[in-house]
């Protein structure tokens, strides 16, 4: 400044009051840059300028380069302060966001055989109990096969109509042709047994519907529990065997319980219940006229009483196999998928295994033995754990980044700020 004026009111706040106050600095003068002064040496005279000049003694406590540089700082040190909680909750939530893609993205795959083979079995233990609680109402979907058996199987015997089965016309045919050459002296036994046949024979239809219907329930909630598996979504080639060697599971189980089923029908087919005819009562009629012609032997009122008895039974069949037909669906099916429906699979894995623990061992034993291929299990291990080489680099940024989000996190609330 010069000689003669001072910047005493600027500097006390009176001239321009500020927020924060005035610091006054003395910088090096043009000359003092040309002849090299350090800054050192300058910050020693503006020292001395302040200490020694009148108008700013009273003020040299708070005046000077330094002064300002420590104003400064403790200025931004309050700053940074108070965007810290802010700063460690938006490093918090990148920390959340960062490690639920990486859930969602999966592990990494396994280096060695053993590895990806407890990978791959993990994998399969989390699909078959997804599966298993589906069937047992955890998650939603089971409850349709108890609308199979309580719904759309005791509809489907409705549908029968056994009573048209019996029509007069139908039963005067039977019980006429089971006569043959030679009439029946008490009673038309051959015709009740085929009328009976008839009429169970054809329930084989619901039951094989039952079956099926059941199987395609099941095929439902293996895509189900493989959509549910997150880790399948990983390894593509892995989620296609799992799916076709638990389809392939219920293809068996469902030709087992479609023997199983029929042959409950066969069975009531085969062997009718005697104690039901003998408790019918006795009728005087129901022999018939051996004199009349072959087609007027029965009269109608008789052949309508074979029809009642005949439907009697194949109804008393049918509230029978109502609820042994879904036991046997239930048992060959629903209990055998949650029982072993991967068993076949994991014997294979267990096959791989083996054979790559043999040929090992084989070679320890006898170093004369001749090379074989060790890392052919592996192979087989890695192709069903295949991965798109973009979301292995993907996981691989991922997981940088998280290592350093979670260093900052560390080294932000490591540090002791002052109260």
């Amino acid at each position: 400044m010069d000689k003669g004026t001072d910047a005493v009111d600027m500097l006390e706040g009176r001239a321009y009051k500020l927020n924060f106050p005035w610091i006054g600095v003395v910088n090096r003068s043009q000359a003092d840059i040309n002849k090299n002064v350090d800054m050192i040496a300058a910050r020693r005279r503006e020292n001395e300028y302040f200490a020694s000049t009148p108008e700013y003694r009273h003020l040299a406590s708070r005046m000077g380069s330094v002064h300002l540089g420590k104003v400064l700082s403790k200025h931004l040190e309050s700053v940074i302060k108070s965007r810290i909680p802010s700063l460690q909750s938006l490093i918090g939530k990148t920390i959340i966001d960062l490690e639920s893609e990486l859930s969602r993205i999966g592990k990494p795959i396994a280096a060695d055989t053993g590895g990806k083979l407890y990978m791959v079995m993990e994998i399969c233990r989390t699909f078959d109990q997804i599966f298993k609680d589906h069937l047992d109402g955890i998650r939603p979907g089971g409850e349709k096969i108890y609308q199979v058996f309580d719904n759309q199987f005791p509809a489907a015997l409705k549908r029968l109509q056994f009573d048209k089965h019996l029509s007069l016309d139908t039963v005067r045919k039977l019980i006429t042709e089971a006569d043959g050459y030679q009439p029946h002296l008490i009673a038309p036994e051959q015709g009740y047994r085929r009328l009976i046949e008839s009429c169970l024979v054809s329930i084989r239809g619901p039951a094989e519907a039952a079956v099926d219907t059941v199987h395609g329930i099941l095929k439902d909630l293996i895509q189900k529990s493989m959509n549910g598996t997150v880790e399948l979504k990983q390894y593509p080639t892995l989620r296609v065997e799992l799916g076709s060697a638990a389809v392939e599971s219920l293809e068996r189980m469902r030709e087992e319980s479609k023997k199983a089923t029929l042959l409950l029908v066969d069975m009531e087919s085969g062997y009718l219940t005697v104690d039901f005819f003998r408790k019918l009562p006795q009728d005087a009629e129901k022999g018939g006229n051996p004199t009349h012609s072959l087609f007027d032997r029965y009269n109608d009122a008789y052949l309508r009483r074979i029809a009642t008895t005949v439907l009697s039974y194949v109804n008393m069949v049918c509230g029978g196999l109502r609820h042994t037909i879904p036991k046997s669906v239930v048992y060959c099916q629903v209990r055998e998928a949650k029982r072993s429906l991967l068993d076949h699979f994991f014997t294979e894995l267990g096959k791989k295994e083996v054979s790559f623990s043999f040929k090992k061992s084989l070679q320890l034993y006898n170093s004369h033995v001749p090379s074989v291929n060790l890392g052919s299990n592996g192979k087989q291990l890695a192709s069903l754990l295949n991965e798109d080489p973009a979301i292995m680099q993907r996981r691989i940024n991922l997981s940088k980044r998280l290592e350093l989000y979670r260093s900052a996190q560390s080294e932000i609330e490591a540090v002791a700020w002052d109260k």
